[in-house]
């Protein structure tokens, strides 16, 4: 007995579709077999659902059994690269990498952050392996990861760097006692009642950082400065440095100490706290919008004054601003004698007679001969456009805090003890240099786009790893599911690889 039937086979399994009949004559077999040929055109049609249905049910099956995991890859397509290409992947550590990694993706304490790398990263870290890790870290690294950002930095400016800017700000911590190194003192953040650190980091023109250093919380800032100029200028044998930094850094015993170790310096000047006959000097000069001049104030140094209508008009503007709420609080009787100081517009408060506050309108009006005018004091040989070109880059130093504070959420610092303070600001401080580099190809590309966005979108990226039926090998497949995904990868020519692995 013959049985005549049409069989699918497409799938790698026969499946009987139709029988056209069974015999054992002969003839009647060849009439089945041609009756089968002339249906089967007809059944591809009628079938071709069915067997649709049949490969769809087939690559579900093949992809739930054969997904083996999924973890987000887009941080470590942009930002890794980077992270490379700096140098910091000459510590060859896997652990340092994700915790900078990690301060700009997801900025947060250790638990989190380990959280975070095993849910997404697949990583199986806990969080007291971390904490040893930050005390291995501590004093370890610190030297190698300055020095690395300083030759990047180098390629980056074109093998110079003989303008560094410094400035100090203060970290403070959500605790009760303080310690050796977490004390209370003035504070930048207005916290004076909470223990912190003094931070002090020197960056170059651009604002890449090059090194820094903690202090506790109580020491003065003009006694961190040269500290790190001199471990600086030592470290990379840099002779002929200018630094630049603000008035807050002024003082007489700084200015003795960088003239005495050969540095040179533009520093922001209290043209009011001036010597009586500079300050007479200074008033003298009639000068118009963007004017500059310069007076000798000893051998070797200059006091460079410029005037500008922009900045007289604000300094007009803060100083009415401020009396307005002086005379407001004075009809209200909110002042007394402990409101007479120097913060702010305080200073124009007087006592008449025993008891009453009054505000001294002729000390404002002395302070409008100084609206616009604006000095630097210097050693340099510089031209005075040249001394206010290069102060005026200071803005990077505070934008490097800035970013630090807010973006890569320097504190809160949930350490209590100093070895990992340090580690804490050594990880914060790469994360940083990659961010300003991650800033500088942006800028370079003219993309029109920030490193916070582009972060944002890196963090969406993910990838599955899924074993190949037949070869049961490995292959990563990046999942990109958008515009902006697609456009952030364009940018920087990152080519997605799904080439399996044994």
């Amino acid at each position: 007995m013959v049985s005549i039937q049409i069989i699918d086979k497409s799938s790698g399994h026969y499946r009987v579709v139709k029988t056209i009949g069974s015999s054992a004559n002969p003839a009647q077999i060849e009439r089945f077999y041609h009756e089968g040929l002339e249906l089967v055109p007809k059944l591809i049609g009628q079938t071709s659902l069915g067997f649709a249905d049949y490969a769809d049910e087939s690559f579900t099956v093949t992809l739930k059994n054969g997904i083996r995991s999924h973890r987000l890859v887009g941080p470590d397509l942009l930002l890794g690269r980077i992270f490379d290409e700096i140098g910091f992947c000459r510590l060859n550590d896997e652990l340092f990498r994700h915790l900078v990694l990690s301060r700009i993706v997801f900025p947060s304490s250790k638990l989190k952050t380990v959280e975070y790398l095993n849910r997404y990263f697949g990583t199986d870290y806990h969080v007291d392996t971390v904490y040893r890790y930050l005390d291995e870290l501590h004093g370890k690294y610190k030297q190698l990861l300055q020095q690395i950002s300083y030759e990047h930095t180098l390629r980056v400016l074109g093998g110079v760097v003989s303008i560094v800017f410094y400035d100090v700000t203060t970290i403070y911590f959500e605790a009760a006692k303080e310690d050796e190194l977490r004390v209370t003192g003035f504070s930048k953040d207005g916290k004076h009642q909470h223990p912190q650190i003094v931070l002090g980091l020197l960056v170059s023109s651009g604002g890449y950082p090059l090194a820094y250093e903690i202090y506790e919380g109580n020491k003065f800032e003009g006694h961190t400065m040269i500290p790190v100029l001199e471990s600086f200028r030592q470290a990379y044998q840099v002779n002929d440095l200018v630094v630049v930094t603000d008035a807050g850094l002024m003082s007489r015993e700084n200015v003795e100490a960088l003239e005495s170790h050969g540095l040179n310096y533009i520093i922001g000047a209290r043209l009011k706290n001036m010597p009586e006959e500079v300050k007479q000097k200074v008033l003298s000069f009639s000068l118009q919008d963007g004017q500059q001049q310069s007076i000798p104030v000893q051998e070797g140094t200059r006091l460079v004054i410029s005037y500008s209508t922009k900045r007289a008009k604000k300094d007009a503007y803060n100083r009415e601003r401020g009396l307005q709420k002086l005379e407001k609080a004075l009809k209200k009787g909110k002042l007394s004698k402990t409101h007479i100081n120097n913060r702010g517009y305080n200073k124009y408060l007087t006592i008449k007679g025993e008891v009453e506050i009054a505000i001294d309108y002729d000390k404002s009006r002395d302070d409008a001969k100084w609206d616009g005018l604006k000095g630097y004091l210097t050693n340099t040989r510089l031209s005075p456009q040249q001394v206010i070109e290069n102060y005026t880059q200071l803005w990077s130093i505070e934008k490097a805090f800035r970013i630090s504070k807010t973006d890569l959420k320097i504190r809160p610092v949930y350490h209590r003890l100093a070895r990992r303070i340090e580690a804490h600001i050594a990880v914060s401080f790469c994360a940083y240099k990659v961010y300003k580099e991650l800033e500088r190809q942006l800028m370079m590309k003219f993309s029109g786009k920030s490193p916070i966005k582009v972060v944002e979108v890196l963090n969406s990226i993910f990838a599955i790893e899924v074993e190949l039926p037949n070869s049961q090998q490995i292959a990563t497949i990046p999942i990109i599911t958008n515009n902006e995904q697609r456009e952030i990868l364009a940018l920087f020519d990152i080519e997605i690889s799904e080439k399996p692995k044994n």
